[in-house]
């Protein structure tokens, strides 16, 4: 694949345009490597080649046609994008991570998959996610875990695993991930690309996310590709009544207000490599969290709505989210009345803190990935902590609130470190805009031809 393994979407479009490379040999370079690579990193659970291979043809027999006037409405044609396999994909099987979906080939695409078919994109396949999406490591029952790019021994992360590895490795120009608690920034920290999570409701989440807690959103490898490919994947759709209107795209003047949300516990080689990073984004002020730790609201809403689970299904269910899915069985209304009432009192500290703050800062992670075969980082603690440890995403899910992780830098163990911004609901842009000054400042993209020469 030569340069254009790592390339971005605005990069392709140029090689495309003055006719270096074609669609068509791109793709097929894109679907050899993800041959090559699937047997160690297992990022995909269904492989798309005959699909992506038309959609490439079609987009190159476009461009020779209409030259430039190709793009006009498709602001993504010919780029490889790998979808999650929570996702629906019209004709396209999708596991959902479960043996209870095993089989399911869906008829009808989610908005979102409809957008990138419009928009032009080839779909080279669906990548690995744990059942449901429920923990922030990438083991189901469907196939074997993803692995790391950077180190074959150690997890990609999740629950969209299989997206960050897939793109961290070249495969597709960008993928589409979903976080219901940090499932899109967690694997982007752990491989090392970008990993943007909307406003809630920005992006149409189909099948609908009851709980409201689930984003969909791109990871990629810099962070105009991950603007470009939410563009294009935004906007109200009838089959999710959540879902929001467009807002016209905002200029920003003036510095920037940036605080770094100081954890009482914060402390380690990843946290401090996140905190030298967020200098970059200027006078930034240390503050304290304003708010309690809201896991354990969180654990009630997760469970509760899982525990709407057939009983009939849970033999086929991964057996560590069935204890989820039973403490779910065990709630009272009230508990989850109390859970839902504290997470508007969240909300409310927080937006306090946002208008004082742009941005928040903080590491996305505090540890390096953990064992590929692993659902958590240990064993130590209850079969309700599975998400505790992402104590720097998950209260952003609660609040609805765009986030987004970007490379930071590395360990002396060499693995991807991630630092963690959050903005104000709907002020995407400004989100973005910054992500793309942290960029810029501290550029990223020769790290992977750095790790694929040794």
């Amino acid at each position: 694949m030569g340069d254009l393994r790592y390339a971005g979407a605005a990069e392709l479009r140029a090689r495309y345009s003055t006719k270096e490379v074609s669609p068509t040999e791109h793709v097929r370079a894109t679907l050899d490597l993800l041959e090559e690579t699937q047997p160690e990193l297992r990022a995909f659970t269904t492989v798309t080649a005959d699909l992506a291979l038309a959609q490439a043809a079609e987009a190159e027999r476009l461009i020779l046609a209409d030259g430039e006037g190709a793009w006009l409405g498709r602001s993504l044609l010919g780029v490889p994008v790998s979808v999650k396999d929570l996702t629906p994909t019209a004709g396209v099987r999708t596991t959902r991570g479960s043996l209870l979906r095993a089989h399911w080939v869906p008829e009808q695409d989610a908005p979102a998959v409809a957008r990138l078919r419009g928009a032009g994109a080839v779909l080279i396949g669906k990548t690995s996610t744990s059942e449901f999406g429920w923990s922030a490591g990438t083991a189901n029952r469907i196939t074997e875990p993803v692995a790391n790019p950077w180190d074959r021994t150690r997890s990609a992360g999740g629950s969209s695993g299989g997206a960050a590895a897939a793109t961290a490795a070249g495969i597709g120009v960008a993928a589409l991930g979903t976080d219901g608690a940090g499932s899109i920034r967690i694997p982007a920290a752990f491989c090392g690309v970008v990993g943007y999570k909307p406003t809630f409701g920005r992006v149409p989440y189909v099948p609908m996310s009851p709980e409201g807690l689930s984003h969909l959103g791109p990871l990629a490898r810099d962070v105009a590709t991950a603007r470009l490919v939410a563009d294009v994947i935004a906007g109200p759709h009838p089959d999710d009544p959540l879902s929001t209107p467009r807002l016209p795209r905002r200029s920003w003047t003036g510095a920037v207000r940036v605080a770094w949300l100081r954890w009482p516990d914060e402390s380690g080689e990843v946290a401090a490599i996140a905190r030298a990073a967020a200098d970059e984004l200027g006078d930034v002020v240390e503050v304290e969290p304003p708010f309690t730790d809201p896991y354990p609201h969180l654990v009630t809403i997760l469970a509760a709505f899982d525990a709407g689970q057939r009983p009939e299904d849970d033999a086929l269910s991964d057996p560590f989210r069935l204890r989820v899915v039973e403490h779910g069985r065990r709630l009272s209304a009230a508990d989850l009345a109390h859970a839902l009432t504290e997470r508007q009192r969240l909300l409310q500290q927080v937006d306090a803190l946002m208008r004082r703050f742009d941005v928040v800062a903080s590491p996305t992670a505090w540890i390096e990935p953990f064992a590929v075969d692993r659902w958590r980082p240990d064993d130590d603690g209850d079969d309700l902590d599975w998400l505790a440890w992402c104590r720097a995403a998950y209260p952003f899910n609660l609040t609805g609130q765009p986030a987004v992780s970007v490379p930071a830098g590395f360990t002396a163990a060499g693995l991807p470190v991630g630092l963690h911004l959050a903005g104000r609901r709907h002020e995407d842009d400004l989100l973005l805009d910054v992500a793309e000054r942290f960029e810029t400042a501290r550029p990223w993209r020769h790290q992977y031809l750095r790790r694929d020469q040794g």
